[in-house]
């Protein structure tokens, strides 16, 4: 591990091999861990580079107003990375396509997983189920005493019992159960996710910012190749964003996989390695000038 100060934080990461670049954003329930597999397996032919957000993993706390895809193409800059293929799962996805708006010149390729969209509301059905879900695992009164940081302390049983929700909901989806996932993801993703909600609830407050303006009246502007994978066992919200994304980006290609949730590089490791891999030899490497 690394660490590189971006924007006043200090943010942990990885980077392996070289050739054109390729940056790793992690969804909002997991850290960088949850690219293990593409990131061992690109670095035989491309600088790969993994970080946690602000706030989460071994990163610093998120305080204050904090942007994340701001913070990404800072990440560029203090990496000294001209250009760099782009790949985010869930709202990672949804920084890596604001950053790309915001400097299209930056990016050579994107590939969107299970991602969320700015601009886009969650719909109802979709708010619903993840709130049963949160409130049958932790009351409404302390979750919202630990969101205003007014609670004396946190407690590691509410932390996993709201780990657990949300990836019973989200990452096994909401037609399967936890014993649907192979325990060793079963096992990172709840790691993972405990991880999240304690640094959340016991942080500094902070608001995140989106991009302005968002992206979803704007996906038509995005120049560089795009690659949209999504997990049918997913929530249909995100199903929704996916086929947004796909009909909206100008020749964007997609990826379904079967009886897959809402962490595909955790939990279908080699298909989308081989996927990303297929994608990205046809995009950064001809436009690096290498031969295929």
């Amino acid at each position: 591990m690394a660490v590189i100060t971006v924007r006043g934080a200090d943010l942990a990461y990885d980077e392996a091999g070289s050739g054109p670049a390729v940056v790793f954003v992690h969804a909002a329930l997991a850290d960088r861990r949850m690219w293990d597999h593409q990131f061992a397996a690109l670095a035989s032919r491309y600088h790969v580079i993994r970080y946690d957000l602000r706030g989460y993993g071994e990163s610093a706390d998120a305080a204050g107003s904090v942007a994340h895809h701001e913070d990404l193409l800072a990440l560029l800059d203090a990496l000294a990375l001209e250009r760099a293929a782009l790949v985010g799962c869930s709202m990672g996805g949804q920084y890596a396509l604001d950053a790309t708006l915001a400097a299209p010149e930056r990016v050579s390729a994107l590939g969107l997983i299970c991602s969320w969209v700015s601009g886009l509301a969650f719909p109802e059905e979709t708010s619903r189920l993840m709130q049963d879900a949160v409130r049958a695992a932790v009351p409404d009164e302390r979750r919202r005493a630990y969101r205003e940081r007014t609670a004396p302390r946190v407690d590691p049983a509410d932390v996993a019992a709201i780990a657990e929700a949300n990836v019973r909901v989200m990452v096994a989806g909401p037609g399967r159960q936890l014993d649907d996932l192979d325990p060793a993801v079963r096992d990172l993703a709840l790691e993972m996710c405990r991880g999240v909600f304690m640094r959340e609830w016991s942080g500094p407050v902070f608001e995140e910012l989106d991009a302005e303006p968002p992206a979803l009246d704007r996906m038509h502007e995005v120049g560089a190749p795009t690659l949209v994978i999504a997990g049918l066992a997913d929530v249909p919200g995100v199903l929704t964003a996916a086929d947004l994304l796909a009909r909206g980006i100008p020749g964007a290609r997609r990826l379904d996989l079967a009886d897959t949730g809402h962490l595909p590089p955790l939990e279908r490791p080699r298909e989308v390695t081989s996927a990303l891999t297929d994608f990205l030899t046809g995009t950064t490497l001809r436009g690096a000038g290498l031969v295929q």
